[in-house]
């Protein structure tokens, strides 16, 4: 587009949507997953996989392979079931995300039992995406699946990051922490990876079931500690008492593969490249950012507002890009209404910004879900405000209830994308014109 074009709410609407557009099909399996695929074995090849992204990433190698002895199972979130044909030759379940259900404790032992009892001729490949710690869920000797839904549940309302999220899980389950890799042996593995988590850590993405973790119980009993988490006897016992994780023996086949097919930042490149298609000037503040949501909605509105008056760090019109997984930490035991990272970051943004003019920006989850609601996210406007008080919202009230949803719904500002069928986790668009524009 040409700067000469005047620019309205809905380009600038337009704007955003596209770069979250382009943010999401940079991790699409379908267009991603062949370029990072090794020419197809001679013999057998058995697929196991977990996330919201498994049944997209299960037909794109489907559709790439087409000749091999190719089979297996993989299980996704509910509603992340490709149309039609699913994942071909490989069976798509679904379970429940983010608690684990009884679906997500089965699911775990479908992908153990299909690895188990190869030899070293089978090649495993294995599609692992963000998600995948609820999706598949075995409990470990001792523990019941209550007993992980009941910390899980502490810890998604605690504010505890991803990585500590999943350094609690990993210690907990059966088939997490490489795990899923020891029963495969002695077959070889290659693991495909879409990363949800600031760093690309391969032992954190759905917490690694086929990569050694380096979490310890020692590290999970101090987290359990620093956020004061209710455990249940049976936990407690196993975080005292967990045994050490063995070596997990090579293949005799040769060495596995961990490939790195999407992640976080090559999705905020793919938005800048967007926005300077669209006459913004890009920049890529991070693709880690974490804390609390509506804090750094406040950091970014303070960003936004030092580019618009100062053109620092750069000048506008530039849309300010940034990933990574923010939290929600909810009051114990209090009432909250609806919302996810996204609105909650974008409602205190709006607080911040307080109507300023020549400024929208748009957050949204890349799996199609802001948390456990049905929007990705949201758009912010210049009259995102005063919309809501002619609304009868208060934005005040609404983040100190956690129900940054129904503000954002009031006003018809809610991100609709259905399920991507991929997570790179969220992202974050501010677009900043000049102070004259």
């Amino acid at each position: 587009m040409s700067h000469a074009v005047p620019w309205t709410d809905d380009r600038a609407r337009e704007a955003l949507r596209g770069l979250f557009a382009a943010a999401c099909r940079s991790a699409d399996p379908g267009q991603v997953l062949a370029a990072h695929l090794p020419p197809p074995p001679d013999g057998r090849v058995v697929v196991v996989g977990a996330g919201k992204a498994s049944a997209a990433m299960a037909a794109a190698l489907d559709a790439a392979w087409p000749g091999a002895d190719l089979r297996g199972v993989v299980v996704t979130r509910d509603g992340h079931t490709l149309p039609g044909a699913a994942g071909g030759r490989i069976e798509v379940l679904e379970a429940a995300h983010p608690v684990p259900d009884a679906r997500s404790e089965a699911a775990a032992r479908r992908l153990l039992a299909t690895v188990r009892g190869l030899s070293a001729d089978d090649l495993v490949v294995a599609l692992i995406s963000g998600g995948g710690s609820a999706l598949a869920a075995l409990p470990a000797a001792g523990l019941r699946l209550e007993d992980k839904q009941a910390v899980i549940r502490a810890l998604l309302a605690s504010g505890a990051s991803i990585r500590e999220i999943n350094a609690v899980r990993a210690q907990l389950s059966a088939i997490k922490g490489g795990e899923l890799l020891r029963a495969a042996r002695p077959a070889r593995m290659l693991t495909l990876l879409v990363s949800d988590v600031p760093g690309d850590d391969p032992a954190l993405i759905a917490s690694g079931p086929t990569v050694p973790g380096r979490a310890s119980p020692a590290q999970a009993r101090e987290l359990v500690a620093r956020y004061g988490l209710p455990l249940s006897p049976a936990v407690r016992k196993r975080l005292d008492r967990a045994p050490p994780r063995l070596p997990i023996p090579d293949s005799p086949a040769g060495p596995d593969e961990v490939r790195l097919i999407a992640a976080p930042i090559l999705a905020l490149e793919a938005a800048a490249d967007a926005a300077r298609a669209a006459g913004l000037t890009p920049l890529i503040l991070g693709d880690a950012v974490e804390g609390e949501s509506r804090e750094a909605g406040r950091v970014m509105a303070g960003i936004a507002l030092g580019v618009q008056r100062h053109g620092h760090p750069l000048p506008a019109p530039a849309v300010l890009l940034s990933g990574g997984e923010t939290t929600v930490t909810l009051g114990a035991g209090g009432a909250h209404g609806r919302g996810g990272r996204n609105t909650e970051f974008l409602l205190g943004l709006a607080t911040a910004l307080g109507g300023a003019p020549g400024i929208w920006a748009l957050a949204g989850d890349t799996d199609g879900i802001d948390g456990t609601e049905d929007a990705a996210g949201a758009t912010v406007t210049p009259t995102t405000l005063a919309r809501g008080r002619a609304a009868g919202r208060d934005p005040h009230a609404d983040l100190a209830a956690h129900d940054s949803y129904s503000y954002f719904a009031a006003l018809g500002d809610l991100l609709m994308t259905g399920p991507t069928r991929t997570n790179v986790n969220d992202f974050r668009a501010v677009l900043v014109l000049p102070a004259e524009a």
